[in-house]
């Protein structure tokens, strides 16, 4: 990838970052509750009794109306907790409303639990991945960290594979396209809070592959 094709997708994370960190109280919390709706209704989530989420930070939009459902009905909810060895990936951790947080080196909460606890992506049966921004070809552009990227590696050119990936974000983050690198992991489907988004293709290998 290009330094010029780096620099674009930089310029586009700020745009969008700074465009949902403005919303207001009003906006945010009616997109989430839009955004349960939506997600409760996808044929991924009704297959899923274990599913991993997150906690919304710098503007994103918030699933917690979703998790407050799910525990309802006794569905496993994970989230996501930085492992730095042997290298950088996340691991996920049981979020229950007990659940006791600590803060990792980016100050995001996570989980307080042993190492133990620890499930790889792959115990999963669905993953909502929040976007900076994506396309609809599932290409997703995120935090810039590449964390999700290497924890799920192991799913480029594979055509099913645990856990199914949804981004989630709002409408006003898609964009036309999205320059894809080799390592981008592109996703099986987005929701906003106007509801799912239609793929144009089935994610496949991306140009680079091995």
């Amino acid at each position: 990838m290009t330094s010029a094709i780096l620099s674009d997708r930089g310029l586009l994370r700020r745009e969008m970052r700074a465009r949902r960190r403005v919303l207001g109280h009003a906006e945010r919390t009616a997109a989430a509750r839009r955004l349960a709706g939506a997600l409760m209704r996808h044929p991924a989530y009704l297959r899923a009794w274990s599913f991993a989420t997150y906690l919304a930070n710098d503007g994103e939009l918030d699933p917690t109306w979703l998790v407050r459902r799910a525990w309802a009905n006794g569905r496993h909810c994970y989230l996501p907790v930085l492992v730095e060895r042997p290298e950088p990936m996340l691991r996920f951790a049981p979020y229950t409303p007990g659940t006791r947080f600590r803060c990792n080196r980016f100050g995001i909460p996570e989980p307080d639990v042993p190492r133990r606890e620890l499930l790889p992506a792959r115990a999963l049966d669905l993953l909502l991945l929040p976007l900076v921004a994506f396309d609809d070809l599932g290409n997703r552009l995120g935090m810039g960290g590449g964390y999700f990227d290497r924890t799920l590696a192991y799913q480029l050119g594979r055509s099913w594979v645990r856990p199914r990936l949804l981004g989630v974000g709002y409408a006003f983050q898609q964009v036309p396209t999205l320059a894809a690198a080799a390592w981008d992991v592109p996703l099986h489907g987005i929701v906003t809070e106007c509801g799912p988004v239609e793929i144009a293709r089935q994610p496949t290998c991306l140009e680079g592959e091995a």
